[in-house]
């Protein structure tokens, strides 16, 4: 199946690249492009259409990289959700309750664990789940902030066990965990109540599809400087620097398809921030 075909095939069911297409206003061949050359980078179009239907599942942004492809030992993709992504599942979930947390401390005072403690409005115990830095510790500069590290790990797995997140891990598991090897099957196990169908199915003979030639999509000379934005606009942690960005992709993009993908990237970092916009478009900026 071609590019073109993936985005435009005639659908029973709303798609799920359209779907998300819908939601960020912009035409599925233009998603289509963006996401295979970012964050869904090496994707075949079988787990590209995979990674869509999850991040449709849990309401993630890719282009946030709150989810985004990795590959699995002995090939495949497996999708990996960041910490703003388990942040984001749970605070939109409508049993979430809040969420605690434990430091374990030894003699010397030195970390040794931390339990995450989260509430649900619906249970009437909280679920405890404690990470210990001996087993989750990596040889890698982002450890070497270790509280903020373990704390990152008891949350991800304090959701699973209290929220049932299925079908998606983190990086460090993607990256030890042999079970992942040639993984293919991403999409979550939770049923719905109306499947996304994100390849069709062939029509019935008694209702034949019609089918158009298309040209596809040309290619984006500005893609490399989408990607860069939307790559710094996942990283951003403050409103000084969001509202830096929202200015620049105002005046950065001759494709409104572009402006929209970034702004829409702003707007759900922002929302995840916690941060609101205040004042005019030209004067105004973010705020906590």
């Amino acid at each position: 199946m071609s590019d073109n075909q993936l985005a435009l095939a005639p659908q029973r069911q709303t798609s799920a690249l359209a779907l998300m297409a819908g939601k960020y206003n912009v035409e599925p061949n233009k998603l289509l492009e963006t996401l295979k050359n970012t964050v869904f980078r090496g994707a075949t179009n079988d787990e590209l259409l995979a990674l869509v239907v999850v991040s449709n599942e849990y309401g993630l942004n890719p282009l946030t990289k709150e989810i985004y492809a990795f590959p699995a030992k002995g090939g495949g993709i497996v999708p990996v959700v960041s910490i703003d992504g388990w942040i984001r599942m749970m605070n939109d979930h409508p049993q979430f309750d809040g969420i605690e947390y434990q430091d374990g401390h030894d003699e010397q005072g030195k970390l040794i664990s931390c339990t995450s403690i989260i509430y649900r409005k619906d249970r009437s115990h909280p679920t405890r789940v404690t990470e210990y830095l001996s087993e989750c510790r990596r040889n890698t500069d982002p450890w070497k902030m270790e509280h903020r590290m373990l704390r990152h790990k008891a949350t991800i797995q304090g959701a699973r066990v209290a929220f049932g997140f299925s079908g998606i891990t983190d990086e460090d598991e993607a990256t030890v965990m042999p079970g992942l090897a040639g993984a293919r099957d991403v999409t979550p196990k939770a049923a719905r109540a109306t499947p996304l169908d994100p390849l069709p199915e062939p029509a019935e003979e008694s209702s034949p599809v019609v089918e158009v030639e298309t040209e596809a999509a040309p290619e984006d000379p500005e893609l490399e400087l989408l990607t860069d934005m939307l790559t710094l606009i996942a990283d951003a942690t403050d409103a000084e620097t969001l509202t830096s960005y929202a200015q620049q992709s105002s005046n950065s993009f001759t494709s409104a398809a572009n402006t929209k993908l970034c702004k829409r990237a702003i707007a759900d970092k922002a929302k995840l921030l916690g941060l609101k916009w205040v004042g005019t478009s030209e004067e105004g900026g973010f705020q906590a």
